[in-house]
C-alpha cells in the first residue's frame, strides 16, 4: 500500500506507472500488463452494461467472440459479479462499479493491478467487501497489487507499505509498524 497526505504523490507515481503520465526525468520498467483502477469508476466505465465494459479492454488484443466471452465471463466470476452480466452500469452501486473497474483490468490478464484509493467513496462494508476481494486475486491469481489509500485499516490487509511526503519514499516495509507511526502523528 501507498500512504501519504494529500498531494504527496501517491495517485502521480500510480498515473506514471500506468503510463497514463510520463516521467519528466529518468525512466520507469513495469509489466507491460498492467491493470489500473481509478478511484471513482464513473471516470473509467465506458459501457452501458457490466458484461460490454468488461469485454471493452480486450478489444485491442482481437480475441474471438468465444475467447472474449470467456475471459469476461472468468473476470466477472472472479470478482463475485457474473450473475450480473448483463446489467446496466447506471444500476451498479459503488462497489460493484468498483469491481466492474477491478474485472475489467483482470480480464486483460494483468499481473500487476494498480489502484488508486479504490474505497474512497464506499461505505465500511463495501471498503471490506472489496479488500477482502483484491486480497483474494492477489492469493488466487498470483497478481501484485499497488493500493493507495488514506485509510489505516486497510493496513491490516497487506503485506508491505511505503509511506511518501513531497514525492519521496520517507518509509516503508511493515505495515503494522507504519500505522503505529502514523496513528502516533494523528494525536
Amino acid at each position: 500500500m501507498l500512504l501519504g497526505t494529500n498531494g504527496s504523490g501517491k495517485s502521480t507515481l500510480l498515473k506514471l506507472l500506468a503510463k497514463l503520465l510520463h516521467p519528466q526525468s529518468g525512466s520507469i520498467q513495469i509489466s507491460p500488463h498492467t491493470g489500473f483502477v481509478f478511484q471513482n469508476p464513473d471516470h473509467q466505465l465506458v459501457m452501458p452494461t457490466v458484461g460490454a465494459d468488461v469485454a471493452f479492454g480486450l478489444v485491442a488484443e482481437k480475441l474471438t467472440y468465444a475467447q472474449t466471452r470467456q475471459r469476461v465471463a472468468e473476470a466477472l466470476e472472479a470478482v463475485n459479479l457474473l450473475p450480473l452480466l448483463r446489467r446496466p452500469i447506471y444500476a451498479l452501486s459503488g462497489g460493484q462499479k468498483q469491481r466492474v473497474a477491478i474485472a475489467g483490468a483482470i480480464a486483460r490478464h494483468c499481473d500487476v493491478l494498480l489502484l488508486d484509493e479504490p474505497t474512497a467513496l464506499l461505505d465500511p462494508d463495501s471498503q471490506l467487501d472489496l479488500v477482502a476481494q483484491v486480497q483474494r486475486l492477489v492469493k488466487s491469481r498470483g497478481l501484485t497489487a499497488l493500493w493507495v489509500t488514506h485509510r489505516l485499516n486497510e493496513l491490516d490487509y497487506c503485506d508491505g507499505a511505503f509511506l511518501l511526503e513531497q514525492g519521496k519514499v520517507v518509509d516503508r516495509g511493515n505495515p503494522q509498524r507504519l500505522k503505529q507511526r502514523l496513528m502516533q502523528v494523528a494525536v
